[in-house]
């Protein structure tokens, strides 16, 4: 049976007080005496032109420059998304990742990907930011909705990306067979412009955060429009599982008409394994950090911080996280 998650009830951002009082709350974790004695994590990201590597590789730098304070010593590692970074938690070879909620939740009861092998293990950090699923259509392709994918060739993502598993858990829900299956083609973020300009796919499948690098690029290459993702079978979709929320993509891609889609949250996730003076210092730096963050990754700007420590949470709380938040409500 899952842990009940910690319940805060915060007003708002607050972003000064939470800079104070993390400031103080440093005082209270054992750091070490000596630059012998740091620790070394790393974090799981994704490709180097997709989001989450910009965003792993800010939160290590926020983190690495408070390094004589706590000791702690972040490095961000390209991956292959969020499930390849699910599986290297579990193993070992990573200490925190970048992940989907959608797929933070399947692996914690076992489910699709991870059917019959659940990773109890998984620990909640901090909620990030929304991300869309985001389909594009070159212009001259005549798809507007999801019944126009039908037969198509679509760049549905890499295998291990969440983008991958995300679109299968989609098609699914459509209920489509035989002909009406797309035709996917596995295409990782920075190969993904050129197949869709040139014609080798008709459509391209992102789940990221807005406004994005990568749909920049993509407009500026050639003539597109978004892909609605919306019907009964979506509206099901979304009723039966609790992580995904409605959004839609317009104003933050300064788009004149909002295009209806849904979406997840990209969350900061660790193992039970991990020691809870490592979670809590970067729990703590990030929220200390907040507005530096938020300034560097416009994908940022728009979560509170209550936000941030409470919505995607679908899997135990880390007890260095609650620590931090913990605290934090004290203090209030």
């Amino acid at each position: 049976m899952m842990e009940k998650p910690l319940r805060l009830c915060w007003p708002g951002p607050a972003l000064v007080f939470v800079m104070v009082a993390l400031t103080s709350f440093v005082a209270v974790l054992p750091r070490p005496a000596r630059a012998a004695d740091e620790t070394f994590v790393s974090l799981g990201t994704g490709g180097l032109n997709g989001v989450y590597y910009p965003v792993g590789k800010a939160i290590c730098e926020v983190v690495n420059q408070d390094l004589r304070a706590h000791g702690v010593r972040c490095s961000p590692e390209t991956t292959p998304g969020s499930v390849y970074n699910i599986d290297a938690l579990r193993s070992g070879e990573l200490d925190f990742a970048i992940v989907q909620s959608d797929l933070l939740y399947a692996a914690y009861n076992g489910q699709a990907t991870w059917l019959g092998r659940p990773f109890p293990g998984l620990r909640f950090v901090m909620s990030l930011y929304p991300e869309l699923v985001t389909i594009m259509a070159r212009a001259d392709a005549a798809i507007h909705d999801l019944a126009d994918l039908a037969g198509r060739r679509v760049n549905v993502g890499s295998r291990g990306s969440g983008t991958r598993a995300t679109w299968d858990v989609i098609q699914s829900a459509l209920g489509w067979h035989g002909s009406e299956l797309v035709h996917p083609v596995e295409l990782r973020t920075d190969n993904s412009v050129s197949a869709l300009c040139s014609g080798v796919v008709d459509s391209s499948l992102m789940i990221v955060g807005h406004p994005s690098p990568a749909v920049t690029a993509q407009r500026a290459a050639c003539a597109i429009n978004f892909v609605a993702v919306s019907g009964p079978a979506i509206d099901k979709l979304i009723h039966n599982h609790p992580y995904y929320q409605r959004g839609t993509i317009g104003a933050a891609d300064r788009l004149a008409v909002e295009v209806p889609t849904f979406g997840v949250r990209a969350t900061l996730v660790t193992s039970a394994s991990v020691d809870a003076r490592v979670v809590a210092v970067i729990a703590q730096e990030m929220l200390t950090h907040q507005s530096e963050l938020q300034t560097k990754l416009p994908t940022l700007a728009g979560s509170t911080t209550d936000e941030m420590i409470k919505d995607g949470l679908g899997v135990p709380l880390h007890p260095g996280a609650a620590m931090v938040y913990t605290e934090l409500e004290q203090r209030e």
